[in-house]
């Protein structure tokens, strides 16, 4: 009888031991896949996962993310490959923002998380780009490497977590290429984040309110988005932090 080698010792490779290689896989399966898928870089959508279709919020990341799936695929006729709509993977906004560019015939990502509330990801991901991850910083790590522009609804403790870790990494330019962040919902952004409160206080600059465009409108804030696009990233495929 042979020995089983050690990667195909389910003992070892589910054991703290293995937790290096597990987290390896995590990286270097997603980026096999998004190679062998020639995706090139996204349009990223966080938000809850708790709000339901036909709810305001639902409806207009659906319809924003439908609009710039259709700007995309207009970009090259032969390549789309650029900018597409990427989310979480769940339910709620990121089962809006998958299904609105499911729905303009785009392809779209979701990388999805293990958790108690949320299993698998949503019907509307292209499912040659559906990805499933055990650890929460090699998702964000995806979700902002490969992102061109990020859209922010409302959102509870995760979202909060992926707005602020791309702040900062934008704020010490740890994050060298340009990033676009709409917070869509200037009321629900105004209670919940009080970043006039943080320059009073000292703890940011003044300047560094402005690294967010705060609208409630999916046409500016589609303007606005493409603009920046245009300006910054068309002319830079790939990812890159």
């Amino acid at each position: 009888m042979k020995p089983t080698k050690a990667y195909r010792n389910p003992d070892f490779m589910n054991g703290p031991d293995a937790r290096a290689l597990r987290i390896l896989a995590e990286y270097l399966e997603p980026k096999s896949r998004l190679d062998a898928e020639g995706v090139e870089d996204t349009i990223v959508f966080f938000g809850s996962a708790r709000l339901p279709p036909g709810s305001k919020y639902y409806e207009a990341a659906r319809s924003l993310a439908f609009r710039l799936t259709q700007w995309s695929k207009a970009l090259d006729s032969t390549d789309q490959r650029r900018f597409l709509v990427g989310t979480g993977g769940g339910p709620g906004i990121m089962e809006a923002a998958n299904r609105g560019a499911s729905e303009a015939q785009g392809r779209n990502v979701g990388l999805s998380i293990s958790l108690p509330r949320e299993e698998g990801v949503n019907p509307h991901v292209t499912r040659e780009l559906a990805f499933h991850f055990h650890y929460f910083f090699m998702r964000k790590f995806w979700l902002a490497y490969m992102a061109k522009a990020m859209i922010v609804f409302p959102g509870g403790y995760g979202t909060l977590d992926e707005l602020f870790e791309v702040l900062t990494l934008v704020q010490t330019r740890r994050m060298t290429k340009r990033m676009p962040i709409v917070l869509f919902g200037t009321e629900y952004w105004s209670e919940v984040i009080n970043f006039d409160a943080l320059v009073r206080h000292g703890t940011i600059d003044a300047a560094d309110v402005d690294l967010v465009h705060r609208t409630d409108s999916v046409d500016e804030a589609f303007d606005w988005l493409i603009r920046q696009l245009a300006k910054e990233a068309i002319g830079r495929p790939g990812a890159m932090l």
